[in-house]
């Protein structure tokens, strides 16, 4: 089965008996930068190279380049439509890409859709899982990169990246004997590894350090409300 990064993120951040997401507050950010790293993987945008630390990286569409699948055609338009910064672009990809991608994994009979109230007043949504086969493959590639130290494909190493820069590489594999220390130390050389072309590891480069953005800018305004 062919699925999107950012389906395979998705799959391994909701819980599959309950269909929530488990122990991440930066959904949004997250699978906005998987959309946008699959779009520098089939070559459809592209991640200008930072003159400085001050500056956000830049992202461009490429044109004649545009994408199949639907919702990457989607996250295409988005690119396309002025030239943007990584932080504010894996915003605007992430907006609504949970319900889109959870729903199509429905569609696919890996997910079900779950509709109730919160004590009976506050609509709710979940996911939970139908069928793990091909979340199990995922995690078993994961393990072998982050546990058994194999160099990850280009799929797989993206996927590290992003889940080392939400802190969560070290939830979705089986360590026994192996630190969650140890597991966040690979998942942090795995992402910054030469197991993609340059133009992904920039693409990722932007993508994880604008998640890291987002993330503490969140945590800043939450903490200032709560004092």
């Amino acid at each position: 089965m062919v699925t999107l990064i950012s389906e395979d993120l998705l799959l391994l951040l909701l819980d599959d008996a309950s269909g929530k997401l488990t122990g991440t507050s930066y959904p949004q950010p997250a699978l906005g930068g998987a959309l946008l790293i699959e779009l520098a993987l089939s070559g459809a945008a592209e991640v200008e190279e930072k003159t400085s630390v001050w500056r956000s990286a830049k992202v461009r569409a490429v044109p004649g380049n545009t994408p199949e699948d639907p919702i990457l055609r989607t996250a295409y338009d988005v690119v396309a439509a002025r030239e943007r910064g990584a932080q504010d672009l894996v915003e605007r990809l992430g907006k609504g890409a949970k319900e889109q991608l959870a729903d199509r994994l429905v569609e696919r009979g890996i997910l079900e859709r779950r509709e109730d109230k919160v004590l009976g007043l506050f609509p709710r949504t979940r996911w939970p899982a139908v069928d793990s086969t091909h979340e199990e493959q995922v995690r078993r590639a994961l393990t072998a990169s982050l546990v058994g130290g194999a160099e990850p494909d280009q799929r797989t190493g993206a996927l590290v990246a992003l889940l080392s820069a939400i802190d969560k590489a070290h939830k979705v594999v089986d360590h026994e004997g192996m630190s969650s220390r140890d597991v966040r130390k690979r998942a942090k050389q795995v992402s910054e590894g030469a197991w993609a072309a340059k133009a992904v590891r920039d693409a990722i480069a932007a993508s994880t350090a604008a998640i890291a953005a987002v993330a503490a800018s969140t945590a800043a305004a939450t903490a200032a409300t709560s004092s």
